[in-house]
């Protein structure tokens, strides 16, 4: 039952961050091409610019004030809730998915740190990220956004290569892209915001507005914009474990994150010119790369694991790996191999059939013995030949290439068995 509502939980927090999510990534992506597409061609007296357009059956006209209006208007729409929302819940979400029970989720199998040290890391991170981000951004490389960019993308793929040390992959990528979404949410909160709040006050008592602090908020709210591909990519990559899963994978977020940093750049320029319409290819070419660099390495059959077959003997596996989650035990080594096992042999199913019973069928069956799930994960069932079969090129990806399933390796699988399984796939995946 435990586990059934922790799902539900699971689900709700993440229903609402995506909703809250897609609010505020709306909101940003429709003011920053508003601001690129006005016509500022001989505008009234006072504007900025103005722009027609057409959505929903209506016709709309809107103008940009250089400041403000000369009296303020009874109600004035402002764009905070969503972010602040999306934060929130993007926070509970790291609590009930990987703080609640950090050795399994958060902490990568053999880190150096105790659960509530990761957690303690991972907290302190996000505050650490956004006063490190809000130093610089009001230095004298505030003034540089080019450079300012640049160290800022430098520091971020360091953040997540020293969290893949220590952290699952996808612990690792989470905190990246938490740590970017409260340097955004961080922007709005002390920056954004307090710049509006000054300039409805100037306008209320009949101050001149003080333009430093709008353009301020307006260079936050670019950097917002910038941040907003990558950090969708996060939120989704818990899907694609040939990124996460990858020993090199703060590398591969590097390139994505380049890739998607260009495509924007496209969207947000391309009202002055096609000058930078290069960029679009050159993401995609970027995506093939990466593609290809990521692929699963055929296995060679070398005579150390043909012989395996003969050689598994599983343990029984401890409480900690079934009895709620707690910090797995440590990984048990190979059994001895016999030394006149036959060279080059083909793979026997029920050797693989035996090892993924004992390390992936206690989560994926229709009946999980480990209370840590009520229904199987995904849906992947391991429970028949069949199925075991169906599923042969995700268990690759994720218990071969990757090495992410099982979670924590709570079922201390072996690199003999993992080796069994993949050189089992590449010679067919046989069952008979």
């Amino acid at each position: 039952m435990e586990a059934h509502l922790l799902e539900w939980l699971n689900l709700s927090v993440r229903w609402v961050h995506m909703i809250t999510g897609v609010a505020w990534i709306g909101a940003s992506f429709y003011f920053v091409w508003l601001e690129n597409n006005l016509n500022r061609v001989n505008p009234k007296d006072g504007l900025a610019g103005d722009l027609w357009a057409i959505h929903g059956g209506g016709i709309y006209h809107l103008e940009k004030y250089k400041l403000a209006p000369p009296t303020m208007p009874d109600n004035l729409h402002w764009f905070k809730w969503e972010a602040y929302f999306t934060w929130m819940s993007g926070i509970a979400l790291l609590c009930v998915v990987f703080y609640s029970n950090p050795t399994l989720y958060l902490l990568a199998p053999g880190s150096s740190l105790s659960g509530p040290e990761g957690v303690l890391l991972g907290i302190g991170s996000l505050f650490v990220g956004w006063f490190v981000y809000s130093f610089l951004c009001d230095s004298a490389l505030g003034k540089r956004p080019a450079l300012l960019g640049l160290i800022l993308f430098v520091l971020l793929i360091a953040a997540a290569y020293g969290f893949s040390k220590v952290f699952s992959g996808r612990g690792a990528y989470l905190h990246v892209g938490a740590v970017i979404g409260t340097i955004m949410v961080g922007n709005v909160f002390r920056i954004i915001m307090p710049a509006q709040r000054a300039l409805v006050a100037a306008i209320a008592q009949n101050r001149t507005p003080d333009p430093a602090l709008p353009a301020k908020g307006l260079l936050r709210s670019r950097h917002n914009n910038y941040f907003t591909l990558p950090v969708l990519f996060i939120m989704i990559s818990n899907h694609f474990p040939s990124t996460y899963g990858s020993q090199y994978n703060w590398l591969i977020l590097a390139g994505i994150a380049v890739a998607a940093v260009l495509v924007r750049h496209y969207f947000n320029t391309r009202h002055n010119s096609q000058k930078y319409a290069w960029t679009l290819p050159v993401g995609a070419l970027a995506m093939i790369c990466l593609a290809y660099v990521t692929g699963p390495k055929p296995l060679a059959t070398t005579p150390d694991v043909a012989k395996a077959p003969a050689a598994i003997e599983y343990q029984p596996l401890p409480e900690t790996a079934l009895g709620g989650g707690l910090k797995p035990a440590a990984p048990t080594a190979p059994a001895a191999e016999p030394a006149n096992a036959p060279a080059q042999a083909t793979i026997d199913f029920d050797k693989v059939h035996g090892v993924i019973q004992e390390r992936c069928a206690v989560c994926h069956s229709a009946k999980p013995t480990s209370p840590l799930f009520s229904t199987a994960p995904a849906g992947v069932m391991f429970d028949t030949p069949a199925q075991i079969q169906q599923q042969a090129a995700r268990i690759q990806a994720q218990a071969v290439a990757s090495q992410i399933m099982p979670l924590g390796n709570i079922t201390q699988m072996t690199q003999q068995e993992r080796d069994l399984i993949g050189i089992w796939i590449n010679q067919g995946a046989r069952t008979n």
